[in-house]
């Protein structure tokens, strides 16, 4: 019997959640787009461009996929000249640091700290751009044309006004955007729980959650993150750990995997365009994933159901 009543129920409650998140964030982003504050940002990160064998306009999709999302800096991407190689190092870094604002607010709502989150997703970012960077001497092939300057980037609206009404626009927006998505998400989710879909995807991943010292019962929030991703997939997310009551090593572990390694399909996919081993890119983050939560496991020792918590109530 499927209980479209808490379905419905965990729609509503999740895209306020996320409403909260979402309607704050774009509409500072909106604005600083609207200004030269974005330019100001990318004139920063410019010198830091060469360090992993980058150009200076490789800091625009850095810095519109760490501030929006993966396709706003796929947009960047297809504008500006880049090697096999480069375009594989942002990939890379994209892949492992994106939609941070977000996505690392989503994080801390079911009680892991923004500052793990954010450390993880940009030692990850630089350490594997650094190594490519380093170690691999080929791709020096050009597969993208048509360099983008900072002023094209910028778009400068009429006055204080029209800039904060485009702000609230595109905001709210967003919000209704992402309601329209949440709640049949969540009713749909709701039904394969209840007919028992999730409870067998969850039972075959078990075995592979054993290695990395998390409790069996953590497997269906693994499962959302890898395939659905931390943005879409926060709902089931969020309400496992409130129903769970996971330990802070269990959800901790759960986290510091996704933010390595979450929505493989989809962040993988989209890089397809850009004519790079996507293949690689996946293996590196899902082995990137492993190893790093086995590490903290294994300093981290004890019961994983020692120290229950209540999402929400844990400091940033």
């Amino acid at each position: 019997m499927i209980d479209w009543r808490k379905g419905w129920q965990s729609g509503i409650k999740t895209s306020l959640t996320l409403s909260k998140i979402v309607f704050p964030i774009a509409f500072a982003v909106q604005v600083a787009k609207q200004t030269p504050v974005l330019g100001w940002l990318t004139e920063l990160i410019t010198p830091l461009m060469s360090f992993f064998g980058l150009s200076g306009e490789a800091a625009i999709p850095l810095v519109l996929g760490n501030v929006l999302n993966l396709y706003a800096a796929l947009g960047a991407l297809s504008a500006i000249d880049l090697t096999v190689k480069q375009a594989f190092i942002l990939a890379i870094m994209l892949s492992f640091s994106h939609n941070m604002f977000i996505e690392s607010a989503l994080c801390r709502r079911v009680g892991v700290s923004t500052w793990i989150v954010v450390l993880v997703r940009m030692g990850l970012a630089v350490i594997s751009a650094l190594l490519i960077h380093w170690v691999w001497h080929g791709g020096e092939e050009v597969i993208r044309h048509g360099a983008v300057s900072l002023a094209e980037q910028a778009a400068h609206a009429g006055g204080w006004g029209d800039i904060l009404l485009t702000a609230l626009y595109v905001a709210a927006k967003g919000v209704l955007q992402l309601v329209v998505i949440v709640l049949p998400l969540m009713l749909g989710l709701q039904a394969l729980k209840d007919i028992g879909f999730l409870d067998r995807v969850a039972k075959g991943i078990m075995p592979f959650l054993k290695p990395l010292s998390i409790a069996p019962h953590g497997s269906i929030a693994m499962a959302t993150g890898l395939f659905a991703g931390l943005f879409m997939g926060a709902g089931l997310i969020i309400q496992e750990a409130e129903e769970q009551n996971f330990s802070k090593r269990d959800i901790t572990l759960i986290m510091i995997f996704l933010a390595a390694c979450h929505a493989v399909i989809e962040d993988t996919v989209i890089f397809v365009p850009l004519g790079i081993p996507v293949i690689y890119l996946l293996l590196i983050r899902f082995v990137a994933a492993i190893l790093l939560a086995m590490v903290v496991a294994r300093f981290w020792s004890g019961p994983s159901g020692q120290k229950q918590f209540m999402p929400m109530q844990e400091s940033v």
